[in-house]
């Protein structure tokens, strides 16, 4: 039987482009970020060579070149002009436009192929400039910078894959061909837990995935929660999560993958609450690896990777179906759930699935 992390045909060189705005290192910013590490690991370790190109503080062990993320130096007319954008655009701007032009100069000489995992228009814009071929994964809903970069020349050169079918879906007006690839976890790296008496909720402290409403559905249901994950939005924390902590809901802080892990596979059930369309939901696939079943809105892609031996869906925005479903949830068999992600979301299945469209691309 073929190792599945060896590599099929001759080593493939790489070019991996990250988000610039966070370190590919852990703890992760989000879900992006985990699933460029994890990528880049799974890669290297099948014998690929990768070179990831990243922010500044990303993990050395993968390759890394670090994104020139700063500011360019403009003039004092320049930064006073109406058109002058935030600090930040600007710089995450410079950084891949520079990026592209050192690919487009020879990267040809140094790649077989380019794997754009960022969120940036440019290196759609730019990839006719470059003698190799450019895979781009879409990881959100459209956005308008990134429409207007498909359709800037009447045949866009790249190659486009969505991490679910929704997202695959949500684009297809701008990108009708588009392969599913879905993200996928290393099922080693989250072990099956034993479970336990409390909840978990995990992920970014942000508006969109709304935490608040697994603080209120859990108290609603009688069970403790605990909370996990970066604050990317204080005022939304101290105004909607920090008043309902107490009496059985706890933030444990930004924690690492094994202390995370640790934690999800501790828990009776695992509650996700997107208050938007989730494109994928990261933290679905860890929970099930981890034998714990989910309960969670119904929005997005959640309702291609739950079944109903591993989950339960409430309708999007409803508490109170929430609550309800909760104590269901808790009684489902965690071999289940881990057979899902197994099946369904592994890693190794993802990482099948880019390296045959890398070799296609570099035939």
């Amino acid at each position: 039987m073929r190792n599945p992390r060896a590599p099929r045909a001759a080593p493939l060189r790489i070019a991996l482009i990250a988000s610039a705005r966070f370190p590919v290192r852990e703890p992760f910013a989000g879900g992006l970020e985990a699933h460029t590490w994890t990528l880049a690991k799974a890669l290297t370790e099948r014998g690929h060579h990768v070179g990831l190109f990243a922010a500044p503080g990303s993990d050395p062990s993968l390759g890394l070149n670090e994104l020139p993320v700063r500011r360019p130096v403009l003039t004092e007319a320049a930064r006073a002009d109406v058109s002058m954008p935030a600090a930040g655009w600007m710089a995450e701007h410079h950084a891949y436009l520079r990026l592209m032009l050192d690919l487009a100069r020879d990267g040809e000489r140094r790649f077989d192929v380019v794997h754009n995992n960022s969120l940036h228009h440019l290196p759609v814009a730019m990839a006719p400039a470059l003698r190799l071929p450019v895979v781009t994964t879409l990881h959100t809903p459209p956005t308008p910078w990134l429409e207007s970069a498909v359709q800037s020349q009447d045949h866009c050169p790249v190659t486009f894959t969505a991490v679910s079918a929704h997202t695959a879906k949500a684009w297809h007006a701008t990108v009708p061909a588009v392969r599913v690839v879905r993200n996928g976890v290393d099922t080693r790296r989250w072990p099956v837990g034993p479970g336990g008496p409390h909840l978990v909720w995990s992920g970014r402290i942000v508006p969109e995935k709304g935490p608040h409403l697994a603080a209120e559905a859990a108290r609603k249901a009688g069970l403790p929660l605990r909370v996990a994950g970066p604050v990317g939005d204080r005022r939304y924390f101290a105004d909607r999560l920090a008043p309902l902590l107490g009496d059985g809901v706890e933030y444990v802080g930004h924690l690492g993958r094994d202390d995370l892990a640790r934690l999800v596979g501790g828990a009776a059930a695992a509650l996700v609450t997107p208050c938007w369309d989730e494109p994928y939901g990261l933290v679905v696939a860890e929970a099930l690896a981890c034998g714990t079943p989910v309960c969670g809105f119904d929005r997005g892609a959640l309702g291609e990777i739950l079944t109903p031996d591993c989950g339960r869906l409430a309708p999007a925005d409803d508490v109170g179906a929430l609550a309800d479903l909760i104590h269901e949830t808790v009684r489902l068999d965690r071999g289940a759930a881990r057979e899902r992600a197994e099946r369904f979301c592994s890693l190794d299945a993802m990482t099948d699935g880019y390296t045959a469209l890398y070799e296609e691309l570099a035939a």
